[in-house]
């Protein structure tokens, strides 16, 4: 015949799986509103980016869409397919492989160039939502006669990269970084670099590459 618990040790059991029922249920609430905050600022920032413009929402499933660009102050005329990415159609439509594709997440920075002036990732854009605008990559930072833009020969200067896999998109991040006004100082240069991330390490490299073309500016 099975062993029975007494009565009060069976109800002692059960008081106690009810509140630790209770106590599970009471913490799922309170992270209810976490959750639901995080994915309110999260839409936030997403929507605070450039996204699909209306371009992007009337192209049909699995069609093509023809999109206008400047890129390095050229006009160019581009067929994508909708979901194709920025940083792939410079890549792969139009040959510019100076823009590296990193984690291809936005968290690397590898990728970024210049979308009206504002630096941005472009592995987290669709190609189609960038219709019309006028981009920039590390090509188009020299000049007409090949002449080196001064963030380039500061970079090479202060040797602020080792494998230089992820140089293309310090380098414009550190253009951006100057034209933001946020060079003020070497705190404030790591502060507004930080989405650039180097796996070789030439943090202290960067920031004075960044200071010299900085201090070079102001004469």
């Amino acid at each position: 015949m099975p062993d029975t618990p007494p009565p009060d040790a069976a109800r002692r059991n059960f008081l106690r799986g009810t509140a630790a029922s209770g106590a599970s249920i009471g913490l799922l609430s309170g992270c209810a509103p976490m959750a639901a905050t995080t994915a309110a600022a999260t839409g936030r920032a997403a929507n605070a980016e450039r996204t699909t413009t209306a371009t992007a929402a009337n192209v049909a499933a699995g069609a093509w869409a023809t999109i206008h660009l400047t890129v390095n102050n050229k006009p160019r005329t581009l067929t994508v397919e909708p979901r194709t990415t920025l940083v792939d159609a410079l890549r792969d439509t139009l040959g510019l492989t100076g823009t590296k594709i990193g984690c291809n997440h936005g968290q690397c920075g590898a990728c970024t160039v210049l979308v009206d002036s504002r630096r941005s990732n472009s592995c987290l854009m669709l190609a189609v939502s960038v219709d019309g605008a006028k981009i920039t990559t590390i090509e188009g930072l020299a000049g007409p006669d090949g002449a080196l833009h001064p963030m380039q020969l500061a970079f090479a200067e202060k040797d602020a990269f080792q494998c230089g896999y992820c140089t293309p998109g310090q380098i414009i991040s550190a253009v951006a970084c100057i034209e933001e006004g946020h060079a003020g100082s070497a705190a404030e240069i790591r502060e507004y670099m930080s989405g650039n991330l180097c796996r070789c390490a030439a943090y202290p490299n960067i920031v004075a590459a960044v200071e010299m073309v900085r201090d070079a500016r102001k004469g």
